[in-house]
C-alpha cells in the first residue's frame, strides 16, 4: 500500500517550500472510522431532536390560539408603532409601561381610557370603538399567556426555567 501524503506548495517571494505528511501510523485508519462513527451517532442524535422540535417540542403549554378580533388588535398595535414607547415582556420601548399584565393589574377601564384620550405623554391616535375594542383583546390575550416580570420561577437543572406564577 502506497503511504498517503499531501503537498501544500508555499510561495514566498523567490522561496518555495513543500510540506509532505506521510502516514505510516497503522492505527490512523481505525481512528478515521471511530471519528466517522461519532459523527455519523452526533449527527442522527441532532436530526432526532431537530425532529422533536420541530413536530411537538415547541408547543405552549394551555395555550389558545388568538381569535381575529385580538389578531386585528395586534395589527393595530404594530401598524401604530406601540413598541416605540410601551413594552411586552421586556421588549419594546421605555417611554411607557410595560403592557404586558395591564389589564390584570389596572382593569379595561383604565387601559380603554388611555387607548381613548391618550395622556400628555401619549398622544391620542383617534381609535373608533372597534378598534379601542381590538387593542383591549390584544392586550387581554398578552395579559393571559403569562405575567412580566417574573416574580416566582424555577430554573431546573437543565437551564429551562419555569414560571410559578403564570396566570394558568
Amino acid at each position: 500500500m502506497e503511504p498517503f501524503f499531501v503537498a501544500f506548495p508555499l510561495h514566498y517571494g523567490n522561496l518555495t517550500s513543500v510540506f509532505r505528511h506521510a502516514d505510516n501510523d497503522a492505527s490512523h485508519g481505525s481512528s478515521l472510522i471511530a471519528h466517522r462513527t461519532i459523527f455519523a451517532a452526533l449527527f442522527l442524535l441532532f436530526s432526532a431532536y431537530s425532529a422533536y422540535v420541530y413536530t411537538a417540542g415547541t408547543k405552549a403549554l394551555n395555550a389558545e390560539p388568538m381569535n381575529d378580533r385580538a389578531r386585528h388588535g395586534q395589527q393595530l398595535f404594530q401598524r401604530n408603532n406601540c413598541t416605540a414607547c410601551h413594552q411586552i415582556y421586556g421588549l419594546g420601548g421605555y417611554m411607557g409601561p410595560d403592557l404586558t399584565n395591564v389589564i390584570s393589574r389596572r382593569g379595561r377601564a383604565y387601559a380603554s381610557a388611555f387607548l381613548a384620550a391618550g395622556t400628555q405623554r401619549m398622544p391620542n391616535f383617534h381609535f373608533k370603538q372597534a378598534e379601542i375594542s381590538a387593542l383591549l383583546a390584544y392586550l387581554d390575550f398578552v395579559d393571559a399567556t403569562g405575567t412580566y416580570p417574573p416574580t416566582n420561577y424555577h430554573i431546573s437543572w437543565l437551564g429551562t426555567v419555569s414560571q410559578a406564577d403564570d396566570p394558568r
